[in-house]
């Protein structure tokens, strides 16, 4: 009888299975991720703090403070007090004739005012960045200067201007034989446009001409090889490429001619009373504020923050409208 050898034995032997391999352990998660996501936020923390307590907290103290109306009681000789009655102060600002009155005087300021200007600070773009334009530099400075004076000393050197007595444009005019009145009620109101545009034409136009600069000079040398004069460059190319900044200009002024009180404040003591003190929307909130009717004035001061935002909107709406079709 033979044996098998014990080698042929080892050799039929199935080979041995490998041992089940063991679950991984479970790590614990990794806290690298959420570090990097909160570094940014402690970055932004100053400013979102800064921005929450200087703009957020006035806005949303002056909506809460427009709901209540100041009462007074007997004869006024007890203090006054608040009471919650939100539509009170709304309702007696659209009420109150020299609050709507200050409105539609801003509004009129803004439709004249702001198109000159702008047409002024385009127009001066284009001179100071045409081809055969010398001193461009000497001429940028020249027109940037009237911003660089504050508005309260532009204002005291314009009513110099405008005096009665010192005024410097009425002694030329006189022995011509007519004055310029520069105070009177129906002219007031451009005097105070005259020193907003001095001030802000030269700087609207340093946003214009930073936008000129970015046409590419292939496509001007294009419209000149084309036979374009300079004037219909300017029509047809500058002016389409500097929509963007027109825009953002035009919606600036529009904010600023909603605020304006310095100028009409300083002119208002030489102005022989065709300036009073409700003379703007932000000069009647002032008067409010005076008189102690806080509540009051916050509820024109909303009012108004309203109206803004919903012409800037339209606005927008308008001119992203028209470049799209």
């Amino acid at each position: 009888m033979s044996h098998a050898s014990p080698r042929a034995h080892l050799r039929a032997r199935p080979p041995a299975e490998p041992p089940p391999a063991r679950p991984p352990r479970p790590t614990a998660p990794a806290k690298a991720p959420r570090r990097r996501a909160r570094t940014p936020l402690l970055f932004c923390a100053p400013f979102l703090l800064l921005f929450a307590g200087m703009y957020l907290a006035p806005i949303v103290y002056a909506a809460v403070s427009s709901l209540y109306a100041v009462r007074r009681s007997g004869l006024g000789l007890t203090a006054p007090t608040r009471v919650f009655d939100p539509l009170a102060n709304y309702a007696r600002a659209f009420q109150d004739s020299a609050f709507t009155g200050s409105l539609g005087r801003v509004a009129l300021f803004g439709l004249v005012q702001v198109p000159v200007m702008l047409g002024l600070a385009l127009g001066l773009a284009l001179l100071i960045d045409a081809k055969s334009a010398r001193g461009k530099g000497f001429f940028r400075l020249s027109s940037f200067v009237p911003y660089a004076v504050p508005g309260v000393s532009a204002a005291l050197i314009w009513s110099f201007m405008y005096s009665t007595q010192s005024s410097p444009v009425n002694r030329l005019l006189g022995p011509l034989g007519f004055t310029v009145p520069f105070f009177d009620e129906d002219l007031v109101l451009w005097s105070v446009a005259n020193i907003v545009t001095w001030s802000w034409a030269g700087y609207n136009m340093i946003i214009i001409y930073a936008a000129l600069q970015s046409i590419p000079a292939e496509v001007l040398e294009a419209a000149r090889m084309d036979g374009a004069s300079a004037l219909r460059i300017a029509w047809s190319v500058k002016i389409p490429a500097v929509r963007g900044a027109l825009v953002l200009t035009a919606v600036f002024s529009v904010i600023g001619s909603a605020q304006l009180f310095n100028e009409p404040a300083v002119l208002q003591p030489v102005s022989a009373g065709a300036i009073p003190s409700t003379y703007t929307p932000i000069m009647s909130a002032q008067s409010a504020v005076a008189a102690g009717n806080y509540p009051y004035a916050a509820a024109q001061s909303v009012v108004l923050a309203l109206l803004v935002g919903a012409v800037s909107f339209t606005f927008f709406k308008l001119t992203s409208r028209g470049g799209s079709a």
